[in-house]
């Protein structure tokens, strides 16, 4: 087959549509690669629609990645704006495609063909949802009625805490607004665990933000005196001049499933490792596809741009090996699934995560431990030094790392991204320990963030460091011995705690029960650990709980 005589359709832009194409004309120069885009722009910076909302990107033109004329004059590449794909007829290899400026309909035949049709906002059928003044921000368009909106308004209702959301709420209370974020669940930020969410909800508060959480909506309705009344679950009408909504996004596969291809049970395209549908001459790439958990091995969502781009060159590259091999073979390029790394921002507070967290752990019945470390981003010595609160799941048996959460105010994305590296080539705590990264006093610490949870991971494997569960806080029997300062102690402590301070413990042995397990707490781990190896060689039963106080209130705040 010669690849100058094939026909390439991509249906959709933005992240994995556009890779697509540019990719597939790095391959192959005489392919003939047509993109169709529903909406007036080809490829643009959806991440950045928060922040032009907000000002912090003023010019629309700054959140444009290529338009067509570029693809036009640098790939030769054509795109149909403002053009949409209204059918596909597997038989004949054509598709229907709509003019939406002249709704003139004509037929398109390819030899490969690409969805990257994305997601659309979640928008749940509650009396009054389609009034005007409720807005979800997915596109440019949306985000100009959101900017236009916001203008005349004092106060607005962000519904859902996700990432957008959180993101929305920093950048209205800039702009001066009162801001009311209602979350059905009891947490924001959904992947994380409550425990590290918890800091998120605390720096929103800090900043005025009206957090309800555990409280959905029930309806909207609009209002004489003001915008919008919203009713919710709670029974409250809360008085606003807009709406947001954040909700969530599901696959736009419509196209997808008429045509008759299938569709997991998320409501994504089903793919394989080469992004090829359950039809060999069509593949699906980004927001629109289910993707294999690398961690859980369970099919999700991951409407992440990073995933999408890389897809989008899979998908291309397996389209042109299929074009050149005639014998079956597959493209060496494969995607092999996704950890789900991601970061936000909120009030100058960094949330990253990678891997599976607690909760999903969990629903995938898989056995799992997990430490929690709270260390400064760079050598205390030197000035400026920032807590990281580290979360760190991994396997029982192997050592395996399961997953990471992070909160902080500066430098957790790049501890992030370093496990996730780790993660991508299966290593284990045990690796962590040893990793070798980069020390100087206002960049780390001899002992890396990183390094330091791989240590405590793999001490308490190796049996050096027996942890104690903080599910089980409030029923176990064992002695809970706080050894900070009397000061520390009383400024708050776990009730029924004991205080012995460290520097007293030799003293003060006799203190100590021998017919009962001690749990062990402290600021966060350290003294702890000092004290757990002090009494195990004095023959005591001793247990850390992992983080310390400043893990306790961090679960006490999500509890709360």
């Amino acid at each position: 087959m010669n690849p100058a005589q094939k026909r390439i359709l991509i249906v959709g832009g933005v992240a994995g549509g556009a890779t697509c194409a540019a990719r597939a004309r790095r391959l192959c120069e005489t392919c003939e690669i047509v993109v169709f885009e529903r909406g007036p722009h080809v490829s643009f910076a959806n991440c950045g629609l928060p922040y032009f909302v907000g000002d912090v990107i003023q010019s629309e033109t700054n959140l444009l990645v290529a338009s067509p004329a570029l693809f036009a004059h640098r790939f030769n590449i054509e795109v149909h704006t403002e053009t949409e794909v209204i059918r596909i007829d597997r038989q004949t290899r054509t598709i229907a495609v709509r003019d939406l400026r002249t709704d003139a309909i004509r037929q398109e035949s390819y030899d490969a063909l690409v969805l990257a049709t994305g997601a659309q906002p979640v928008r749940p059928p509650l009396p009054g949802i389609d009034l005007p003044g409720i807005h979800v921000l997915r596109t440019i368009p949306d985000s100009r009625k959101i900017k236009a909106a916001v203008a005349h308004a004092q106060r607005v209702v962000l519904v859902g805490g996700g990432f957008i959301g959180l993101e929305m709420a920093e950048n209205l209370v800039g702009l001066g607004l009162h801001v009311t974020l209602l979350e059905l669940a009891d947490q924001v930020l959904p992947p994380l665990d409550p425990e590290m969410a918890a800091y998120a909800a605390e720096r929103l508060k800090a900043h005025g933000v009206n957090l309800r959480l555990g409280e959905g909506v029930e309806s909207f309705e609009k209002s004489p005196e003001h915008g919008l009344n919203v009713r919710t679950s709670k029974g409250e009408a809360l008085a606003t001049d807009l709406v947001i909504l954040g909700i969530g996004v599901r696959p736009e596969s419509g196209l997808a499933a008429a045509a008759g291809l299938e569709l997991g049970a998320l409501g994504g395209i089903r793919v394989d490792e080469w992004m090829r549908t359950s039809d060999p001459a069509i593949w699906a790439v980004g927001d629109v596809v289910e993707v294999k958990n690398r961690v859980t091995g369970e099919w999700q969502l991951v409407p992440l741009a990073g995933p999408a781009n890389r897809q989008g060159r899979v998908a291309a590259t397996a389209i042109l090996h299929h074009f050149a091999c005639s014998d079956g073979t597959r493209s060496p390029l494969k995607f092999d699934g996704v950890l789900g790394t991601a970061a936000c921002e909120v009030f100058g507070l960094t949330i990253a995560c990678t891997g599976a967290s607690e909760k999903v752990l969990r629903r995938a019945g898989m056995d799992y431990e997990k430490v929690y470390l709270h260390p400064g981003h760079h050598a205390s010595y030197f000035p400026g030094a920032k807590p990281i609160h580290i979360k760190l799941l991994f396997s029982k048996t192997d050592g395996r790392i399961l997953g990471a959460q992070a909160v902080g105010e500066i430098d957790v994305a790049r501890r992030i991204d370093v496990i996730a590296t780790a993660m991508m080539q299966e290593a284990t705590v045990f690796d962590l320990e040893n990793l070798e990264l980069c020390y100087a006093p206002q960049f780390g610490a001899a002992k890396d963030p990183v390094n330091l949870a791989g240590m405590i991971a793999a001490n308490h494997l190796r049996g050096d460091l027996p942890l104690a569960d903080w599910e089980e806080l409030t029923t176990t029997t064992a002695l809970l011995l706080d050894v900070r300062s009397e000061a520390e102690f009383a400024g708050d402590h776990i009730p029924h705690a004991q205080n012995l301070p460290l520097e007293t413990l030799r003293e003060r042995l006799h203190e100590l029960p021998r017919d009962r397990e001690i749990w062990l707490v402290c600021g966060v781990g350290q003294r702890a650990y000092y004290a757990y190896r002090l009494l195990q060689q004095k023959g005591l039963r001793v247990k850390v709980l992992s983080g310390g106080m400043q893990t306790y209130r961090a679960r006490r705040r999500a509890r709360d």
